[in-house]
């Protein structure tokens, strides 16, 4: 089959590697029919030294089942399902928490023998407990969006649940990316009555207020929190959620934030220490969020997503054929592109 590779830094290949196989009575074999590529999956397109095999990429599919264990119960050749971006029990302690994140038998696709989601077919480990089947018949217009659900929307959903957005709060979100995007959206889902998005691309933040933004601030730093500050009756917003991962942009969430609010950050931090001393102490404000364990929010959102309610499949701008994985890339980290489809 083919499979998205990346090699080190800037180089990403489109490689013949074996069909995957049942290895474990608990595994089942996807045929992928839609796949993504995550702003995550930049940081090592980044920065990853050269290496002399490849590492299959992609945490983001949606496909039939092909195969499945002698212990796979809940699945047949034919369903339709979605993978959160991480494998899972969803049986043990953790995983009764909501923190499927944390599962001991869990694990992330493209490590440990597992495949990447971007390629033409996936071994998914605990197939029970990770895979979710999709309801048929189903529309072909709606599988954008529920391709979301395996990341960006429900981690946009994880900022807006553990920054306790609920009905009548104001909530600034910080990055105009498609988590920022998702995250205006679930914000709104939830009842927030103000929702301020924070973003420089206006064609990109044109479209957070189609998904729900009552306000845009297009400056950053002291000058854009003191915006937030000026469109909250000098307050500050309720809840802010941060979706880039930045330094400047936690301390720019900070700003923004009224005294007692909570800050949610979901981005991955391209940083280790953080402004977190007295005066966030004073102002008595909570730092949350993080790894957002989808498995935990799909069931909660996907009505809203197959009745049409929501359409966070918007945030997909552009689709490329599984054999131009690398010109996908590409044009995410120049910014060409919002977040890119693969059809394999």
């Amino acid at each position: 089959m083919r499979a998205t590779l990346l090699y080190g830094a800037g180089d990403v290949r489109v490689e013949n590697v074996p069909d995957p196989v049942i290895k474990n009575s608990t595994d089942a074999i996807v045929r992928v029919l839609r796949a993504a590529v995550c702003g995550s999956d930049l940081h090592p397109y980044r920065s990853a030294p050269a290496t002399g095999a490849g590492r299959q990429m992609g945490h983001e599919f949606l496909g039939t089942v092909e195969d499945v264990g002698s212990d796979v119960t809940g699945l047949k050749r034919g369903d339709l399902v979605l993978s959160p971006f991480t494998y899972a029990d969803n049986t043990c302690w953790w995983c009764e928490q909501g923190l499927q994140t944390s599962c001991p038998q869990g694990g992330r696709y493209g490590f440990d023998g597992v495949d990447g989601g971007q390629g033409e077919a996936v071994r998914v480990p605990q197939a029970d407990g990770t895979l979710v089947k999709i309801p048929a018949p189903v529309d072909e217009a709606l599988m954008p969006s529920l391709l979301t659900l395996t990341d960006v929307f429900c981690t946009g959903h994880h900022a807006a649940v553990t920054a306790r957005v609920r009905p009548g709060s104001s909530v600034a979100v910080v990055g105009d990316g498609a988590v920022g995007l998702c995250a205006v959206l679930a914000a709104r889902r939830l009842g927030a009555e103000q929702v301020i998005l924070m973003g420089r691309h206006t064609e990109r933040t044109d479209l957070g207020v189609e998904f729900g933004a009552t306000g845009v601030v297009l400056a950053g730093g002291d000058e854009g929190a003191e915006q937030v500050r000026q469109l909250t009756a000098g307050r500050g917003a309720d809840a802010v959620l941060e979706c880039v991962g930045s330094m400047q942009t936690l301390t720019t969430s900070f700003a923004a934030v009224r005294d007692g609010g909570v800050v949610s950050r979901v981005g991955i931090p391209s940083y280790t220490d953080g402004p977190i001393g007295m005066e966030m102490i004073m102002r008595n404000i909570t730092l949350t969020g993080g790894v957002d364990p989808a498995r935990h929010y799909i069931d909660q959102v996907l009505p809203d997503v197959l009745d049409g309610t929501i359409q966070p499949g918007r945030v997909f701008d552009r689709t490329f054929p599984i054999e131009q994985a690398p010109d996908a890339y590409q044009a995410m980290a120049d910014r060409q592109v919002l977040k890119a489809l693969l059809t394999p």
